[in-house]
């Protein structure tokens, strides 16, 4: 992807929002971007392997896990579908788990931390609704820009994709 989230910054001003959020990137792909998904759950991933394993279409799951490193709420077996199944990428407001892999998959992959403890696998949770972190919500249909600067979002397609 050819872009910069600093100059989507310079270029487009208040059309964004800037995430405050400080992320470690775990996956390959350190630029990416695409419509976003939503997914808000505590402690379980059964919904993050769930959308994960369907067809992403280029688009980005946002995960808001209320911040917790509790537990993993993705791994490198969830991440190799990503890729599988076409997602541009995955921003989990919580932890992942099985980070020497994720470095290996062509994933934009962040997070706030890891932990090898797995999560709950119940599906609890909601999907496509707003989420909020970082000073920035996140609503299904956006569009979330990411590279080593940070994450910018969008209500439209800025580069035409």
């Amino acid at each position: 992807m050819d872009f910069a989230t600093a100059d989507l910054i310079d270029d487009f001003g208040d059309e964004l929002r800037s995430c405050e959020t400080q992320f470690r990137q775990y996956g390959a792909r350190t630029r990416f971007a695409g419509q976003v998904v939503t997914v808000r759950c505590d402690r379980d991933n059964g919904l993050v392997k769930k959308l994960l394993n369907s067809p992403g279409e280029g688009r980005v799951l946002v995960v808001d896990g209320g911040g917790s490193l509790a537990s993993a709420l993705m791994g490198d077996m969830i991440g190799a579908a990503a890729v599988a199944n076409g997602w541009s990428g995955v921003v989990i407001n919580g932890a992942v788990r099985d980070v020497v892999e994720l470095a290996g998959l062509d994933l934009g992959a962040k997070a706030l931390g890891s932990n090898p403890r797995k999560s709950a696998k119940d599906g609890a949770g909601e999907v496509d609704v707003p989420v909020a972190f970082g000073g920035v919500e996140f609503r299904p249909g956006d569009w979330l820009y990411s590279d080593e600067d940070g994450i910018v979002v969008a209500d439209r397609d800025l580069l035409g994709a």
